[in-house]
């Protein structure tokens, strides 16, 4: 199961590009709404999550462990994501079934305020690198980094969205599973 938080000012195209992706591969998602069931983005579009926090908290308690968590940038969702409790259980709860924490635009200071990204490589939206804590920050050319040991993506702003995405699908259904996608959204 993969969970996408939204909190109210979600950037939309970070939280469904990823959504829309890896249901097309066959991944169970999950939209969770932080701050309710319809979580308003930050461009004023509002989206009916699959599930609110409570639901959320009693699919965790029902053994529905997490194999990937999904964050994504926006302001104010990011910060609002960053200051929910919501977020420390699923992040918890996410490492404790040895998943994937993935994160994109001013979403990675989240992992990084919490110190999962000491050591690694890390992209976020430029201004945010200093909540990067320890990583091993790249430029800003780059649009996605990956470390498969610690399992942490990350992905630098809207315009790597489906980048981000594709980098989610292969690290749960593989290479073949992500290039297969690529070339039948992208008609390569």
């Amino acid at each position: 199961m993969v969970y996408v938080l939204l909190a109210d000012g979600f950037e939309e195209i970070e939280a469904l590009t990823p959504v829309d992706l890896l249901r097309r591969a066959g991944v169970c998602v999950t939209t969770v709404g932080v701050t309710g069931k319809t979580v308003k983005g930050s461009h004023g579009i509002p989206v009916v999550a699959d599930v609110d926090a409570q639901e959320a908290l009693a699919m965790l308690d029902a053994g529905q462990a997490p194999e990937m968590v999904v964050f994504p940038g926006g302001m104010p969702g990011a910060k609002n994501l960053d200051e929910s409790p919501l977020t420390d259980k699923f992040l918890a709860a996410v490492r404790e079934a040895d998943g994937y924490a993935a994160a994109i635009c001013a979403a990675p200071m989240i992992l990084g305020k919490r110190g999962l990204l000491q050591g690694i490589a890390a992209v976020c939206y430029p201004g945010f690198e200093e909540y990067l804590l320890g990583a091993k920050v790249q430029e800003r050319c780059i649009s996605v980094a990956w470390d498969s040991k610690k399992k942490i993506i990350t992905g630098c702003a809207m315009g790597a969205a489906t980048e981000f995405a594709l980098t989610l699908v292969e690290a749960l259904k593989g290479e073949s599973t992500a290039n297969e996608l690529r070339a039948a959204i992208l008609f390569e």
